[in-house]
């Protein structure tokens, strides 16, 4: 987009976008980590809302991969914006590595404040043993937190780990208004049914409309994906013979 870049930089971390038209946007952040909650809601806002690619964060740090979408190159961390709706999506594909999750979040609330973000939402998802689908929430102040306390499960005492604990400190810290939204899921595995309980939230929240039918129907199937390989592997277990030791004679 040369000509046209409006550039964010750290010493080791650069946005580069195009200009916004939006004024006081919203701006959601989903990054990978449990459940590829974050990961996964975003891309479903983006996929729903028909938002448009703007740009993209990149670092000397991020792996050195190039994500491919029907063949055609892309970067692994990119944002989005809807104009209908006021938000600005960011959506990474990659982990960030926890040595660069403070410059990352940095460089990214500089970006906010110069396009004069509303609020910010970090979409994460968080481990337990229940199988509820409940989402928890937290927020940087008082006022953010009676936003959600309806329609969450407020995260009482705890942390919030990796970037996305990185982003809401550096939220609380400039005083930026932000929600933490973290979708409960019981296992490692990717948990598009978290994802959809999220942006259930999210509808509630800012007025949308997003259909969360095909999130569940990837859950199913992600299900017997799972069940067909725990079926292969027992089979495969199964089908093993005992090695038989041989006595040998001197």
């Amino acid at each position: 987009m040369p000509g046209d870049e409006q550039p964010q930089s750290g010493d080791n971390v650069k946005i580069i976008t195009k200009p916004l038209s939006l004024e006081n946007p919203v701006i959601v952040e989903g990054f990978p980590g449990i459940g590829l909650v974050g990961n996964i809601a975003s891309q479903h806002l983006i996929d729903e809302l028909k938002m448009e690619y703007i740009g993209s964060m990149e670092s000397k740090y991020f792996p050195p991969i190039a994500v491919l979408f029907n063949g055609i190159i892309n970067m692994p961390v990119r944002i989005y914006e809807s104009k209908e709706h006021n938000i600005l999506t960011i959506i990474s594909d990659i982990p960030i590595h926890p040595t660069i999750s403070y410059e990352v979040s940095k460089v990214l609330m500089d970006w906010a404040q110069s396009v004069n973000v509303k609020e910010i939402v970090s979409i994460a998802g968080i481990a337990t043993m229940s199988s509820e689908e409940k989402v928890f929430g937290a927020a940087t102040n008082d006022d953010m937190l009676n936003k959600i306390k309806d329609h969450v499960e407020i995260f009482q005492v705890g942390t919030i780990s990796g970037i996305s604990g990185s982003v809401m400190t550096e939220c609380f810290m400039r005083s930026v208004p932000a929600i933490s939204l973290l979708g409960e899921t019981n296992s490692p595995n990717p948990d598009p049914r978290a994802a959809a309980s999220v942006i259930k939230v999210l509808n509630v929240i800012f007025d949308l409309t997003i259909d969360t039918d095909n999130l569940m129907e990837q859950a199913e199937q992600i299900e017997i994906e799972l069940q067909k390989l725990a079926e292969q592997v027992k089979t495969s277990e199964e089908g093993e013979q005992p090695r038989r030791e041989f006595p040998m004679y001197g």
